[in-house]
């Protein structure tokens, strides 16, 4: 089987509705597909009607904002029960807190980009979770970036001066929450060095011990050598390996299928499924 698990619509930062990236990944010749929006389930109906009717396996997730000291991470979330009030109280708390951090971002940018918060909301639609990559697209049709990554590389990094921290529950927490849930947790891009810090092997260490269930480790942000130091940490701890595409559709150039979870790394995140 071809197995994407980490894709993004409309509902937060990607640029197609979710019954758009099911067809997208039927296309792309995918079996079995994820939709991972950040800190929100409301594309899951849409996406499960459309997959069906396609006959792709839809995989229920979310990409859950998290951090450990002040370095952002991000938990995928596998068939989550959304009736368990820890997880809902957290991504509630977390929408909240990113729309407040993104129009404090808009106003320090604008200072040199002319740039409205406006712009912002007409390019987040009806997207449950606005953020920086809405900025972004705000930011490219002024014509002050070519693309997405661009704005990224330049003014929206997390070392850049016009970055604002938003909430986000310790990363322990999150995943404690997540297996609270019926979820089954995957550390997203842990290696992910260009995006900003990432955590040392010690708190990946520490998370095995309080539920972690395995780690992306095949991702377009992570080189060969990072690649084979995040196989290590998943045999010592007897995770699970898994790889996906993070795709968001246009404006970025990760590709359906361009990387996958294998068969049986699946099937084990499927027997954890509480």
């Amino acid at each position: 089987m071809r197995i994407d698990l980490h894709t993004h619509s409309t509902v937060s930062d990607g640029h197609g509705a979710p019954a758009q990236v099911m067809r997208e990944a039927a296309e792309a010749g995918l079996d079995v597909v994820a939709l991972t929006d950040h800190d929100s389930v409301d594309g899951w109906d849409e996406a499960a009607a459309e997959a069906a009717r396609l006959g792709l396996r839809f995989v229920p997730g979310i990409e859950v904002s998290a951090k450990d000291r002040w370095v952002s991470l991000h938990m995928l979330a596998y068939w989550p029960r959304m009736d368990a009030p820890e997880l809902a109280a957290i991504m509630e708390r977390t929408r909240r807190d990113r729309v407040e951090r993104a129009r404090a971002m808009v106003e320090r940018i604008a200072a040199d980009f002319p740039v409205e918060w406006e712009d912002v909301l007409e390019h987040a639609g009806s997207a449950s979770t606005v953020g920086r990559p809405h900025i972004a697209d705000a930011l490219v049709a002024r014509g002050h970036f070519p693309h997405r990554s661009a704005a990224f590389d330049d003014v929206l990094h997390s070392r850049s001066p016009y970055f604002v921290h938003h909430y986000a529950p310790d990363v322990r927490e999150a995943v404690r929450a997540i297996r609270a849930a019926g979820g089954v947790p995957v550390f997203a891009h842990p290696g992910a060095e260009g995006r900003g810090r990432v955590v040392p092997d010690s708190v990946i260490d520490a998370l095995a011990e309080v539920g972690l269930a395995g780690l992306e480790v095949d991702h377009r942000d992570h080189d060969e050598a990072t690649r084979a130091r995040l196989r290590a940490l998943v045999e010592r701890h007897g995770m699970v390996a898994t790889g996906s595409s993070d795709y968001h559709g246009t404006g970025k150039p990760n590709r359906l299928g361009e990387n996958l979870t294998t068969t049986e790394a699946f099937e084990e995140l499927e027997r954890q499924r509480g």
